[in-house]
């Protein structure tokens, strides 16, 4: 018994160490706001939030993406082109239950789903220790390469269980037949 209520404390001491990039500081203040992407580089933060139209979700384009530039004067900024269509931008499908696939261009490989719930709010779920969970962050961890080709050791997400409330998260490793879209 005392080695399980062990077990439980350090597994979740150990997820939350894994979620929480020290010194990095956390988007606040927007309702709209699916999940956040930070990476090794600096603490400039890139923003994934809900896309409305005139009080409606825009189908065509139901995520905004944009930069929070800590590193400079903390103010908001678009994505160049570049940006978007190479790197953090997204693809998103909708599909027959009104829901949505969303994906990083960069990544084909994790696939997320913006559903909305029974409260008619909508929440970005992920795939996290198997699970489908509730994303709200992502941080890159990038040990070299260039801009064009980074080195990415791991990116960790992190997330919400939708049945216990509770913080989730794990190290995922960038596999090099998942980042083109097939």
């Amino acid at each position: 018994m005392r080695r399980s209520i062990f077990l439980v404390a350090l597994c979740s001491l150990l997820s939350l160490c894994v979620a929480a990039q020290e010194g990095f500081p956390v988007p606040a203040g927007n309702a709209n706001q699916l999940f956040y992407l930070q990476r090794t580089s600096n603490t400039n933060t890139i923003v994934y939030e809900l896309n409305y139209k005139k009080g409606k979700l825009d189908e065509d384009n139901p995520v905004h993406v944009f930069w929070i530039r800590y590193a400079e004067k903390g103010q908001r900024a678009e994505l160049s082109w570049i940006q978007r269509v190479f790197a953090y931008g997204v693809k998103t499908k909708r599909l027959a239950d009104s829901s949505y696939r969303i994906r990083l261009v960069s990544y084909a490989g994790y696939s997320m789903y913006l559903k909305k719930g029974p409260d008619n709010k909508y929440r970005l779920f992920a795939p996290i220790n198997g699970s489908q969970m509730i994303l709200k962050s992502i941080f890159v961890k990038i040990t070299g390469g260039s801009m064009w080709s980074p080195d990415i050791e791991y990116f960790e997400v992190s997330g919400i269980n939708p049945a216990t409330n509770k913080p989730v998260a794990e190290r995922k490793k960038v596999l090099a037949n998942e980042i083109k879209e097939k």
